[in-house]
């Protein structure tokens, strides 16, 4: 017999073994726990943050419960079949069954009201056993072909609507599965399930799918815009810190500076030319040995005297950290002792091998991250150092079998994607315990919740091309409608791109035009031609090479004009993206925004994956096609549009052509908006 009550503020529904739980959680929210009793010990809050206390209502039928909070409702039936409504009993969610009607108790089934009579045998919730303990979940909800959805991080594809793609649920170089969506019906799903699996948006059905797992966990929250769905998102799992002032401006990196005297030569050249730079950049191998976490005082002697000196040009110093623990290094025997590192199941206990045998840090073991924060604190920090680089955050595994890997909190397939998450962690939690109020971490993965922790997320190791372009801006957009609002791409791609060659001058440029008008203004790409490095082994250890010059002034005179107009446009938007940062910290909500953010029921604005919103106010419109000197360009809703390069006027709701030299960024301000008079000066 099934039993189908009211405990704790909450649904419970149990038969035969199996439970069902629907807590309100947050505001117009609910969280939805499934599996196999009985489920022993605390279960993880993973992506949330704790439960608030909210007072939410049950409505009885004969044949089932409803909890009902605020805008959203779920209703259980006596089968234990879940759907979800908002405050107009619009249908936002069912679970999709395909069961015989005769009487049984389907546990895993869908909506009493709309189920489907069938023989298929196919269930709404789904649980197998899988590796050890764990089992395989499915879950499968009804499909809505007309939906649109948007969101789930960043991915190398060039959508922006996911309706009818395959999400693999997994952390890739270039890949950061953030598993919270943005649905165009009203809702807002966040799956709340750090394993590896897939998310399929088709139009027969919407399935999320676990390989190894313990129990079902995911969240919904309803709203009657993007902008409230992610604000109901933000207050669940946490907003990010305030931007620090700094930061707003032109990030300088390349691959990479080999010496102290070389990275002081770049920023003293930006100082004598007169363009602020806000941050330069220490990348990788300033190290002895991968894992030691310190500078090599052969090419580094000072560094608190470095520090100081780019402080006093208002530059900051940030410094890569690389998760990797070469077998050589200083700090390898007491991590291995301690079990700070990650493990293989199988095979040797060695996790990459890029330029050196290593074994990754496990982060999702607190002391792991207090070792590395205590070693970089007293090597970086303690010499001026307050930004860092967090690379590898996936991490890059040489062969990505998750199956071989185990964390201090599980296997890989179990918990593997929530690794970069507990590495930002590390850092964020160090830097606010030695003073620093607004830590940023730059890093090149995240999962649901890393906003919290000061995570500003980068692409990855893209391509040098415009098709590389195009599907960073689909990437920026989607992690935004993720939760993710500090999102930031090397300009130019970072393979490839060779200085002296006049198609990557007009990448770089279109790629800078509109990199302005992103969270992160930064430079960074190996640059051709590559230097090898002179001497390939050192101390046993190998040598990196470098690449060619990436500054501002290294591709040429009239594309250094380009560059250099465009960053002090930059520095005069700075009125405006503080306050963007500022509602960012506030609600959650992206500086980058896809059309349908602010126009949702415009259907052209969800089709869109070339233009976007910049706050309310600017409409961008890259170029992101070689040779182009026009573009069409959607201008969405009733608003009225300024072109800013022409001062014309245009009415929302069409589509117009304009011409985009190379020195312009197609680029349109809402009417009356108070940017319009700075963007304005500038052109």
């Amino acid at each position: 017999m099934n039993t189908l009550q009211i405990k704790d503020n909450s649904i419970y529904w149990s038969w035969n073994g199996y439970y069902l739980a629907i807590l309100p959680w947050g505001k117009d929210s609910l969280r939805i726990l499934s599996g196999i009793q009985p489920d022993i010990g605390e279960i993880p809050r993973w992506a949330l943050l704790e439960k608030p206390e909210i007072e939410v209502c049950f409505e009885h039928t004969e044949s089932s419960l409803t909890l009902i909070n605020g805008k959203v409702s779920a209703t259980v039936d006596q089968q234990g079949r879940v759907a979800f409504y908002n405050q107009r009993k619009e249908c936002l969610l069912e679970e999709l069954w395909r069961q015989r009607d005769n009487g049984e108790h389907f546990w895993n089934a869908g909506h009493a009201a709309q189920k489907k009579i069938s023989a298929l045998k196919i269930s709404g919730r789904e649980i197998k056993p899988s590796v050890g303990n764990a089992m395989e979940i499915n879950v499968r909800f009804e499909s809505n072909p007309d939906e649109k959805i948007c969101g789930m991080g960043q991915y190398q594809h060039a959508f922006v609507n996911l309706k009818g793609c395959s999400i693999e649920l997994a952390q890739r170089n270039s890949q950061a599965s953030v598993p919270f969506m943005v649905s165009s019906l009203g809702y807002g799903f966040l799956w709340n399930n750090p394993a590896v699996g897939e998310a399929v948006f088709a139009n027969n059905e919407t399935r999320w799918h676990a390989q190894s797992t313990s129990r079902i966990d995911y969240w919904i929250t309803a709203g009657d815009t993007p902008a409230e769905i992610i604000k109901n998102y933000a207050n669940v799992t946490g907003k990010p810190p305030l931007m620090p002032e700094f930061a707003l401006g032109l990030w300088q990196s390349k691959l990479r500076y080999r010496t102290q005297h070389e990275l002081l030569s770049v920023a003293r050249e930006y100082r004598d030319r007169g363009i602020p730079l806000a941050v330069i950049v220490a990348d990788f191998f300033h190290w002895p040995v991968q894992g030691d976490w310190r500078f090599d005082s052969r090419e580094w002697p000072d560094p608190a005297a470095m520090t100081a000196e780019l402080k006093d040009m208002g530059t900051e110093l940030m410094v890569s950290v690389w998760p990797t623990v070469d077998v050589k290094s200083e700090n390898y025997a007491a991590m291995n002792e301690q079990g700070l590192l990650v493990n293989t199941r199988k095979g040797l206990n060695i996790n990459f091998d890029f330029l050196g045998n290593s074994r990754f840090i496990d982060p999702t073991n607190p002391l792991t991250r207090k070792f590395v924060w205590d070693v970089c604190k007293k090597n970086y920090f303690d010499q001026g150092v307050n930004l860092f680089w967090l690379d590898e955050a996936e991490p890059e595994y040489g062969v990505y079998d998750y199956d071989n890997y185990r964390y201090h909190i599980g296997s890989t397939l179990e918990t593997g994607n929530i690794y970069p998450l507990h590495y930002t962690e590390a850092f964020y939690d160090g830097l606010q315990a030695a003073g620093q109020t607004s830590p940023v971490n730059l890093v090149r993965c995240a999962w649901a919740g890393s906003q919290r922790f000061g995570a500003l997320v980068w692409s990855g190791d893209i391509h040098s091309s415009f098709e590389s372009m195009r599907n960073q801006l689909c990437a920026g957009l989607s992690m935004g409608m993720a939760g993710i609002p500090w999102w930031t791409t090397d300009i130019g791609g970072f393979h490839g791109g060779d200085v002296s060659d006049p198609a990557f001058h007009e990448l770089l440029i279109r790629w800078f035009q509109w990199a302005v008008f992103s969270p992160v203004l930064r430079m960074h790409g190996h640059r051709d031609p590559i230097t090898e490095p002179e001497i390939p082994y050192r101390d046993g250890i190998a040598q990196c090479n470098t690449g060619a010059g990436n500054e501002l002034w290294s591709f040429g005179e009239p594309t250094f004009t380009i560059l250099s107009r465009y960053a002090a446009l930059r520095e005069r938007l700075r009125p405006y993206l503080r306050m963007l940062m500022q509602q960012a910290h506030e609600t959650g909500e992206p500086l980058m925004r896809p059309l349908s953010y602010h126009y949702p029921h415009d259907e052209q604005a969800w089709q869109i994956t070339d233009e976007y919103l910049f706050g309310e106010d600017l409409l961008v419109a890259p170029v992101v096609n070689a040779g182009d000197r026009e573009r069409l360009v959607w201008l969405p809703g009733d608003t009225s549009w300024v072109d800013v390069a022409t001062g014309e006027r245009y009415a929302g709701g069409q589509s117009i052509c304009v011409s985009a030299p190379l020195d312009t960024l197609p680029l349109f301000a809402r009417e009356g908006a108070d940017v319009l008079t700075i963007v304005r000066q500038s052109c």
